[in-house]
C-alpha cells in the first residue's frame, strides 16, 4: 500500500475508534478483492471502504467507488461472512478524505444489496 493510502486508513481507524467502533480486521483480502477495515458497531459488523483524493477535481473520493468496486466489496464481504459461525447484522460504510483541504467524511450504510 502506498504511504498516503496507509495514512488515510490510519486516520479512518482513529475516527471509527473514537466513535466507539471496535476494529476487527484491516486489509482483509480474498480472490474477490479487499476490504480496508472491518469493525464492530455494537452487534453490527461494518465493512468500511476508505477513499482519499487530493482534491474534489474529477469527482472526488465518493465518485471513485464505482459499481464494479461496490460489487467486489459485496463479494469480499460475503467471503468474510462465510468464515463466521453466524452472520450478524451488517452494513457498508465509507470514509472519504480530501487531503488538500483535510476534509474527512464518514458515510454510514452506503451500499444496499
Amino acid at each position: 500500500m502506498n504511504p498516503s493510502g496507509n495514512a488515510a486508513e490510519t486516520l479512518a481507524v482513529s475516527l471509527l475508534g473514537d466513535a466507539g467502533l471496535r476494529i476487527v480486521a484491516r486489509n482483509y483480502s480474498c480472490r474477490h478483492g479487499e476490504i480496508d477495515i472491518i469493525a464492530r458497531d455494537g452487534d453490527t459488523l461494518v465493512f468500511v471502504e476508505v477513499r482519499s483524493r487530493a482534491a474534489k477535481d474529477y469527482g472526488g473520493a465518493a465518485e471513485s467507488i464505482t459499481a464494479a468496486k461496490r460489487e467486489r466489496l459485496i463479494k469480499t464481504a460475503r467471503h468474510y461472512l462465510s468464515t463466521l459461525n453466524s452472520v450478524p447484522a451488517c452494513r457498508f460504510d465509507a470514509v472519504l478524505i480530501t487531503t488538500r483541504t483535510q476534509h474527512v467524511e464518514w458515510l454510514r450504510d452506503v451500499i444496499a444489496e
